[in-house]
């Protein structure tokens, strides 16, 4: 099998009886060699002795008084939300259930950390998923995404790469420069996904999400794998070609520019961004729905704001979905 996304650390884990991540020692040592927490050549000493003992027991508990010793603002912040993860996570006992927890109790982490977490739940969702269109679609849950339009077709590339070739190429306007990057990557399909498995960690991909229903429907496969895995329940998402004759009985926003558009179209207002992907969602017939949305699909919209940079919320689903009684995480 394939391996991919290896830089999310899944090889790190171990699976408990229901197949959800137990975090190890293992992984805490890889997350505390990140750069954000890896003491540079002028930390003071209180970091360094505070790093090196974390090497040695990365689960030792750290009092405020030792953090507070930092003489680096910055560090003392980074180990303070280093701190606050690795316990969620060791409390809630999996990386799954500590993620749902996190997210429900609103804990203000940095996005690397939740985007962290987000991959390593998704890799472990789609482990033995042998399609590289699923999982280019379901890098967009955890890295953003920098759209382009060429030849009318819309574009998806990774952006931070797409930065990273504006400040290579030293050029101007931001648009020309990612026009030069885009060109040069490989846009995903045709033949060419035999390619994926080796430099998934790379990100250098371009997803076709306007010209290749494959994409569409390689999100929707990644949407169903993320709720069924994170929640227990069963569903089935198909990508939609038309918003017409759609019902909008309830919807969940897949980014912030779906949630506006979605609340624009329940109150009849203009759209305020552009819709890119409509998906519907359906129920198991054994999901505990709300009596008055029985029978009624969930709308997943996904939209695109001006800045042209598709930032996704997979938390949303989480919390969106029109239940009866929580799901289990």
């Amino acid at each position: 099998m394939p391996e991919f996304w290896v830089a999310s650390g899944h090889h790190l884990t171990r699976l408990d009886a229901a197949g959800r991540m137990v975090v190890t020692d293992e992984l805490l040592l890889a997350w505390l060699a990140r750069p954000e927490l890896l003491p540079p050549p002028e930390a003071c000493a209180a970091e360094r002795a505070l790093h090196a003992r974390l090497m040695q027991t990365p689960r030792a508990q750290v009092p405020e008084p030792e953090l507070a010793a930092l003489a680096d603002r910055d560090a003392q912040e980074n180990w303070r939300f280093f701190l606050t993860l690795r316990d969620h996570l060791l409390r809630a006992g999996t990386i799954e259930a500590g993620y749902a927890a996190i997210m429900e109790q609103g804990v203000r982490l940095p996005v690397v950390f939740l985007s962290q977490l987000v991959q390593l739940i998704l890799r472990n969702a789609l482990d033995g998923c042998e399609d590289p269109q699923v999982l280019r679609a379901a890098e967009c849950f955890f890295r953003p995404q920098r759209a382009h339009v060429k030849d009318g077709t819309l574009l998806l590339a990774d952006d931070e790469l797409v930065t990273q070739f504006a400040q290579d190429m030293h050029a101007a306007p931001l648009t020309t420069m990612f026009s030069g990057g885009v060109d040069g990557l490989d846009v995903l399909g045709g033949g060419n996904e035999w390619t994926y498995w080796s430099r998934s960690d790379a990100h250098t991909t371009v997803l076709n999400f306007g010209g290749d229903p494959l994409a569409r429907a390689g999100m929707a496969q990644a949407l169903e794998a993320f709720i069924t895995h994170m929640m227990g329940i069963e569903v089935t998402v198909t990508a939609q070609t038309s918003a017409q004759d759609v019902e909008l009985r309830w919807y969940v926003g897949l980014d912030p520019a779906g949630t506006a558009i979605g609340d624009a179209l329940w109150h009849e207002r203009a759209l305020p961004a552009t819709l890119v992907g409509l998906f519907r969602l359906d129920f198991g017939p054994h999901v505990p729905v709300r009596a008055d949305l029985a029978g009624q699909p969930v709308w997943l919209i996904l939209g695109l704001p001006a800045d042209n940079t598709l930032r996704m919320k997979p938390q949303n689903l989480l919390s969106g979905l029109p239940l009866a009684e929580p799901a289990l995480h």
